[in-house]
């Protein structure tokens, strides 16, 4: 499977709104969230990833298909961290495959500082998967968080590369 990761362009914008919806739905599973009058999820803060300095938009890609996207920026929960995973999608055929992996260690290699991932404390696979992959990539130096109050309730892992 030849993986491809590239920032995503205005232009991507549709497809990666569509991917969003997609993503929204599995995650609606620990947030209960439910769809708008349209049928939609939404995410409110996708168009700033094109007009906000700070905020990154990749798009993946496997054999030239659509297969996920990554949303970095600069709003960390942390004030010591710089650099955060906002949003991280791989569709479900393309998991299991190492591609999330891959993907997750080519974006943070975008960007040098201290990063955070989080996730909500009821996602135990993606806490499991970031553990993984951050363990991997920093060769087992990183900190890991647990918060449960009005901010955050779940886990984040910090590390600097």
């Amino acid at each position: 499977m030849n993986l491809e990761i590239l920032p995503a362009l205005i232009t991507d914008k549709p497809a990666l709104e569509q991917l969003m919806e997609l993503y929204c739905y599995d995650f609606s599973a620990f947030d209960g969230a439910d769809v708008d009058a349209q049928g939609r999820f939404g995410y409110p803060f996708l168009d700033l990833y094109w007009s906000e300095q700070g905020r990154h938009p990749f798009l993946l890609r496997v054999d030239g298909k659509l297969a996920g996207f990554a949303l970095v920026n600069k709003h960390p929960l942390l004030p010591e961290s710089e650099w955060s995973i906002a949003e991280f999608f791989v569709m479900r055929k393309y998991r299991r495959h190492r591609l999330g992996q891959r993907a997750a260690q080519f974006v943070f290699d975008q960007f040098c500082g201290r990063w955070e991932v989080a996730q909500i404390a009821s996602n135990l696979d993606a806490r499991q998967f970031w553990r993984k992959v951050i363990g991997e990539y920093t060769g087992g130096k990183f900190e890991e968080f647990v918060f449960d109050d009005e901010e955050w309730k779940g886990s984040v892992q910090v590390f600097e590369n």
